[in-house]
Formats: structure tokens, sequence, C-alpha cells
């Protein structure tokens, strides 16, 4: 059985870093394709970052710069460094696992609130 289990969400002033981790079991991160999602309240869910299966990394434009996407493969956890964060940030944030052609395992989600 496929888990995705998160951890590291909280409340954070305007400005700080939140790191999220994503613990993965039932299925290795290696050769997937993985991301990041959030949604705010009254939002569409939106992808915040990605990592392809070969290392290509992409990211929302409004992340750019600030959020950084990994993982350990030693671990089988994936990451997203969020630095400098904004009030918009605020969302519940959520891992993914894509297995090709069209299987997706997803977190439970995290809240990540930033105060102004």
């Amino acid at each position: 059985q496929v888990q995705l289990v998160e951890s590291g969400g909280g409340l954070v002033q305007a400005g700080g870093s939140v790191t999220l981790s994503c613990a993965a079991s039932g299925i290795t991160l290696l050769a997937l394709d993985i991301g990041w999602y959030r949604q705010a309240p009254g939002k569409q869910r939106e992808l915040v970052a990605a990592r392809r299966v070969g290392g290509i990394t992409n990211y929302l434009d409004a992340v750019k710069g600030r959020f950084t996407i990994s993982r350990d493969i030693a671990k089988n956890t994936m990451y997203l460094q969020m630095n400098t964060l904004q009030p918009e940030d605020t969302a519940v944030y959520s891992c993914n696992v894509h297995k090709r052609p069209a299987t997706d395992y997803w977190g439970q989600g995290t809240q990540v609130t930033v105060s102004s």
C-alpha cells in the first residue's frame, strides 16, 4: 500500500521559511515524477513545484527563486523548501507522486499559514 506522509507545516511570519517533508512508503521515489500542490481557500489547487524523471524542475511563477523542490532517495522522502514566505502563500500543501502513465498518489495535506 502506497502512503505519503507529510510534515512540516504550521504558522510562520512573513519573510520566514518552512520546509515541508513527504515520506513515501510502498513506492520508491526513484524514476517517478514528484510534485507539490497547494490550495488556498476559495481557489483552485495549483502546482507549485515539480521534479520530473530526469531531473527537470519547474515552478509556479509566484514562487520562483523562493521555493525549492528536492528529494532524498536514501530516505525515500521529498521536500519543499520555502523561503521568504508571504501571506499569499497561505494554503494547504499536498505532495504528489505521479507514476506514468496515469496513476497519482497524494499526501494528506498540511496547512501553511503565513502571518503578515
